[in-house]
């Protein structure tokens, strides 16, 4: 399923991987890969789980790369969507290292590789990126049960993209922040899958207050913590008089 806002088309293809395409043929992916959502070898832990299929892609067609930390870098990911001349743009706290997977070291990918610091803006082509703070509160809702936050402040970022005129918003894996509110946002990708990431009530509460032309929500229904009634957060912010796509198989 493909969904358009203006000349901007948003093709979710599960967890964060995120397509977007302008009219004039300029194409941005965020947080490619993990968990087989690009691969065709992702299985829901509930056959109930709302969710793209997966696919086993390769269209090498990016003519940009956004990864926003550590848990979203998928080396392997990068080269199944980044075109031979693709600009990769990966926050400056990703550390190949520290990540205990397989993957390629972004210094070591084929592409031009640009890092960005937590509130920094770079130009790509025709797209325009800004970093977004992302982090959970401590003492929030979204803690470990040692009560340290899943993703502390400064382990990543979310972008704001500007694509032919219309703003796209991910703001990666986070909880709702006040700094988000401030934001002129036409197309919100929130996370509503909760447990690491604001769920689909604080997301709809965010929705709210930033009033969208188009919801499409991700990051949800790809293992068991990120089950979540996307039926429901759809309701809930339409409810509230903003258009929401469910860009779900």
């Amino acid at each position: 399923m493909t969904v358009r806002h203006d000349d901007v088309t948003v093709e979710w293809f599960g967890y964060a991987t995120v397509r977007l395409e302008t009219a004039d043929g300029f194409v941005a992916y965020i947080d490619p890969g993990r968990y087989g959502v690009l691969t065709g070898e992702w299985e829901p832990d509930s056959p109930d789980a709302a969710h793209p299929d997966p696919v086993d892609y390769h269209a090498a067609d990016g003519d940009a790369v956004f990864v926003t930390h550590d848990h979203h870098y998928d080396s392997d990911g990068i080269e199944r969507v980044a075109g031979e001349d693709a600009t990769v743009v990966v926050y400056e706290g990703v550390d190949a290292d520290a990540i205990g997977r397989d993957v390629t070291p972004p210094s070591e990918l084929p592409y031009e590789v640009v890092r960005i610091g937590e509130e920094d803006h770079l130009t790509v082509g025709d797209c325009d990126a800004w970093s977004i703070p992302a982090y959970n509160e401590e003492n929030g809702p979204h803690t470990g049960d040692d009560g340290e936050p899943f993703h502390p402040k400064g382990f990543g970022i979310g972008y704001l993209l500007s694509l032919n005129g219309s703003t796209v918003f991910w703001p990666g894996d986070t909880d709702a922040l006040s700094g988000h509110r401030a934001l002129d946002v036409d197309v919100f990708l929130p996370p509503i899958g909760g447990s690491f990431t604001m769920d689909r009530r604080e997301a709809a509460a965010l929705a709210a207050d930033l009033d969208p032309a188009l919801v499409v929500p991700i990051h949800y229904g790809t293992f068991a913590a990120l089950e979540t009634d996307s039926a429901a957060f759809a309701e809930d912010v339409e409810n509230r008089g903003i258009t929401v796509a469910l860009d779900e198989d």
